[in-house]
């Protein structure tokens, strides 16, 4: 094998290697899901780029052109369950990220630990869309649903507030929704 060819063979490796890692991205950055980008960005047509549905301008992109932006296509989908923040509740003890009980009249969330990515999600908000009715609501990330402790993956633990603002009845206890930063 000449030189040439083996950096060129190594240079495929590598980019092969770098494609694949699990790394975040910011803008315009490879993404395949919600969770490769950094921050506010979503995953749009595989490149991590502003939200158009909050209007976030984090990569540029927004210069008061007159096209529309991209759909967005960077919902993650879950399950919604319930959880009382409040003190004395089934939450346990204080959130994680403010270390705070929070009121069932707040609209608050805990997200699985790998969507709670070691509190890089603590305090931004999120959209949560139920899938039975299309309703939407936004929520803050104050705590993890931690799967050592027996939450489940995938899912978004919400208060009593975000359940009864998406129409949904506590009564079945787990809901498929989508969900994406806000």
């Amino acid at each position: 094998m000449t030189k040439l060819a083996l950096i060129l063979s190594l240079c495929i490796i590598f980019t092969t290697f770098i494609s694949s890692s699990n790394a975040i991205s910011s803008c315009n950055g490879p993404c395949k899901s919600l969770n490769d980008c950094d921050g506010q960005l979503i995953c749009i047509r595989g490149k991590c780029n502003d939200d158009p549905d909050i209007g976030t301008n984090i990569c540029g992109g927004g210069g008061g052109g007159s096209s529309p932006s991209p759909p967005s296509t960077g919902s993650t989908p879950g399950m919604l369950t319930l959880n009382d923040f409040s003190e004395g509740g089934d939450g346990g003890g204080p959130s994680e990220c403010d270390e705070k009980y929070h009121d069932n009249n707040e609209r608050v969330v805990a997200l699985t630990t790998r969507w709670y990515d070691n509190g890089s999600r603590c305090g931004k908000m999120i959209r949560i869309r139920a899938d039975k009715n299309g309703k939407s609501v936004t929520a803050k990330v104050v705590d993890e649903c931690d799967i050592k402790d027996g939450c489940k993956n995938n899912v978004v633990d919400g208060s009593i507030a975000v359940w009864r603002a998406l129409g949904l009845n506590t009564d079945e206890g787990r809901v498929p929704i989508t969900w994406s930063m806000a």
